[in-house]
């Protein structure tokens, strides 16, 4: 479905990707790992068309994508979870919701049944819910446009274990759907069982690939390129 080949991306004249490759094949769930800094979000930029690559490929569904705006990107179904949330702050849960829907599958009631605290909150503005809750928005939202790739960019950075759990069940479900899905996120005892492929990132350049369950049994692998 999608696949990555040595992109090289630049902020300006200072270089970030030094030569990225990935894959996500359909029903996939593939994770991209590394410290901070080493360019996870600069790649999930690349593929979106929010900061093109300058070198290599982006290909989606045997198209080439690096180069096109990131409307038409998420157009041909790449659904994005942005770090940071990003909600729509003055437009209540229902309008962020109904602001991205396109397609058939996901709408607001299979949203609110993943969800249930959308549901209930549907007419309280965006920036009035807590922090899970806006993460669960921005899932929701992503979802509403019916995507063939979910993106989520640490979708559980920074919430309560609580909600991390809630978050977590609804990735395992939306997965369990057959929805393709690239994640960052460092909680790898969450996030491995649920993988099946990681790559891992240093220094803006892939220094790793392979299954979840191989990265899950080398703790020296893990303490090499994801340790403190």
């Amino acid at each position: 479905m999608l696949e990555v080949r040595g992109i090289e991306t630049f902020y300006g004249a200072s270089q970030a990707l030094f030569g990225v490759d990935l894959q996500v094949g359909e029903g996939q769930m593939v994770a991209l790992l590394g410290r901070n800094g080493m360019g996870k979000t600069t790649t999930i930029r690349s593929i979106c068309g929010l900061t093109p690559p300058r070198r290599g490929a982006v290909r989606f569904l045997d198209r080439e994508i690096a180069g096109l705006r990131a409307f038409r990107v998420a157009r041909l179904g790449v659904g994005l979870v942005p770090e940071g949330r990003r909600c729509f702050p003055n437009l209540t849960v229902r309008e962020n919701l109904v602001a991205t829907a396109r397609g058939e599958g996901w709408d607001l009631d299979s949203v609110a049944a993943l969800f249930p605290r959308l549901g209930e909150r549907a007419g309280q503005i965006a920036r009035t819910l807590s922090g899970g809750e806006q993460q669960m928005l921005a899932i929701g939202r992503a979802l509403m446009t019916n995507p063939k790739l979910l993106i989520l960019d640490e979708a559980t950075e920074g919430l309560a274990p609580v909600i991390r759990q809630e978050i977590w069940a609804a990735i395992r479900d939306v997965k369990g759907r057959g929805q393709a899905i690239l994640i960052v996120d460092k909680n790898l005892k969450d996030l491995l069982p649920l993988t099946d492929a990681c790559v891992i990132l240093e220094k803006g350049a892939s220094v790793w690939s392979g299954s979840a369950a191989e990265l899950a049994d080398d703790a020296a692998l893990q303490d090499r390129f994801l340790g403190v």
